[in-house]
């Protein structure tokens, strides 16, 4: 998935000038599209300042605000990511894999900042971020909620002080219609019980159980994955001893709370140097 990054000479980036940040967004028509709208559209010191969505979508041309459900706000829906990269301070993108790598070198090229709440990144990527992240602000995180990001602390730090005769279990829900598995959340909290632990989640993780498997191997961590309804999200991470266990949950009602943390990360960037950023950073967590 090569981004093709661009760097220029000049990496002093100024977001935000003149005390306003024009954030855009991409992938607007979708779901977490139309909550990232709203949210903006009622930031104080934000500016929605272009919105697009896929070549060929019925809607292009179409007013954001109505898309969105709001009054008009005189920003038409564009077919393409470039003209947004070109107009804004900072852009936030809620889509998929590949068309997340495709604005990536665009936030590069136009020396935009970027907010990515897109789920299911490849490992592989994880290299491209870095390069993009020496050139613009980045801020990448699977969840963008206050609680999810108190909730991955609070595991890493579980597993830290727990040994390996606790089990420990990630589970977690969500809609049908979700298209990759385990979620990104539940990868994420994976990765902070594996810190806990000082080992690789890569090695020691188990995403599947089928048929005769054998004993539980001490030390693992285990991935269960359901889907159904509309529910928008929920995370549990179990840590199972002998005669006791301890749950940690998070449990979303609303996409909302994504739009906002989203927005969030969008005016931090205001000041920002260069530099690859998670809502830790955003919410002064660490």
């Amino acid at each position: 998935m090569p981004c093709g990054f661009l760097p220029r000479g000049d990496d002093i980036v100024g977001y935000g000038e003149g005390g306003v940040m024009k954030i855009g967004v991409v992938g607007c028509a979708g779901r977490m599209g139309r909550n990232l709208v709203k949210q903006v559209a009622a930031a104080a010191g934000a500016e929605l300042a272009a919105v697009c969505d896929r070549p060929g979508y019925s809607g292009v041309g179409q007013d954001a605000g109505v898309l969105a459900g709001l009054e008009p706000l005189g920003i038409p829906v564009s077919a393409g990511p470039e003209a947004v990269f070109a107009a804004c301070d900072v852009v936030i993108d809620f889509t998929t894999p590949e068309a997340t790598a495709r604005h990536a070198a665009l936030a590069v090229e136009h020396r935009t900042a970027l907010v990515i709440g897109t789920t299911g990144l490849p490992a592989a990527f994880e290299a491209e971020l870095a390069v993009a992240s020496s050139h613009i602000a980045l801020v990448v995180a699977p969840n963008m909620s206050l609680g999810v990001n108190l909730l991955l602390g609070l595991v890493e730090k579980v597993a830290r002080t727990l040994d390996e005769s606790f089990d420990i279990e990630v589970l977690e829900m969500h809609h049908r219609h979700k298209v990759d598995a385990p979620s990104g959340t539940a990868l994420a909290l994976g990765r902070a019980a594996a810190k806990g632990r000082g080992i690789d989640l890569g090695e020691r993780s188990v995403r599947s159980r089928d048929g005769i498997t054998g004993a539980r191997t001490s030390g693992d961590i285990g991935f269960a994955t359901l889907r159904g309804g509309n529910v928008v999200g929920d995370h549990t991470v179990i840590f199972a001893a002998d005669d006791e266990r301890i749950e940690l949950t998070h449990k979303a009602g609303d996409r909302t709370i994504f739009a906002r943390g989203a927005v969030r990360a969008a005016l931090w960037c205001e000041g920002k140097a260069p530099g690859l950023y998670s809502m830790a950073d955003v919410l002064g967590l660490k």
